[in-house]
């Protein structure tokens, strides 16, 4: 293979840990290897930016940049420093959704803080500071992200009804569980990754992305070399050039290995 990436494009759940948020020896130790032979590792994930650095602690990287809140939210650590946001008005799409699922948790993300939310999330599901308000208090201003948490709908149900609403002005992902994750317009894992390849003087070229999830559909289209999970759907394989092996079988380890000396 001559492909040759400078840039690691990582999705986080599914791809560098399980479920049970635990990453193996072997995935970390790949991603270590990576960047010590000169490689940007570049987590990229639906994670807001405290999620992000749980990653970042567990592979041990000491500094680089992240693409956080599908795309939403770019970052360079440590120290900490938000390098780009895109907003956008919430408040018609949240009002359409609650009219369908009135009982859904919803939750604002507050940058490198946590999330602003109308009721508790389950443990672990998001992270951060939580801070309750009302459903009009979250979306009176502009937000990078808003999360929809229905334990009624299930993810198909969930995509369905999103699209039938037509979200005009949003963009949205769904999650394996009844999960929705509304973003600005034209957001996603792959604008995210445009801004920090324009900061490394890089190219989509020159990207290896690897994901599982339908978040990271756009991000393995976009790369020059997109690989897929073994979980993933159908339908995040079919827009990847290669599927590697599932997460408990350490995929991305056996993806990033290919091209170590």
């Amino acid at each position: 293979m001559t492909f040759s990436p400078k840039v690691l494009a990582l999705d986080v759940d599914g791809t560098l840990v399980n479920d049970a948020n635990e990453l193996s020896p072997a995935v970390r130790d790949s991603v270590r290897a990576a960047v010590n032979a000169g490689m940007h590792a570049v987590i990229s994930t639906g994670r807001s930016l405290p999620g992000v650095m749980d990653a970042v602690h567990k592979l041990d990287l000491t500094g680089g940049l992240a693409v956080a809140s599908n795309g939403a939210v770019v970052f360079g650590y440590d120290p900490i420093e938000v390098i780009h946001t895109v907003t956008f008005d919430a408040r018609e799409a949240v009002k359409l959704l609650l009219d369908h699922v009135p009982d859904a948790a919803v939750a604002v993300e507050e940058i490198g803080v946590g999330y602003r939310i109308n009721k508790p999330f389950p443990d672990g599901e998001i992270n951060g500071r939580m801070t309750v308000q009302t459903v009009d208090e979250l979306v009176a201003e502009p937000v990078t992200r808003v999360i929809i948490r229905s334990p009624e709908k299930s993810a198909e149900e969930f995509a369905q009804m999103a699209h039938s609403l037509g979200l005009v002005g949003t963009n949205y992902f769904v999650g394996y569980t009844a999960w929705l994750d509304l973003a600005p317009e034209g957001v996603s894992k792959a604008s995210g990754l445009e801004v920090v390849t324009e900061r490394l003087g890089l190219s989509p070229a020159d990207v290896l992305a690897i994901g599982d999830g339908h978040n990271d559909v756009e991000m393995l289209e976009w790369a020059g070399r997109g690989v897929a999970m073994g979980q993933a759907p159908v339908q995040v394989q079919d827009v990847a050039d290669d599927v590697t092996e599932t997460v408990d079988n350490d995929g991305a380890a056996m993806e990033i290995a290919r091209y170590l000396g």
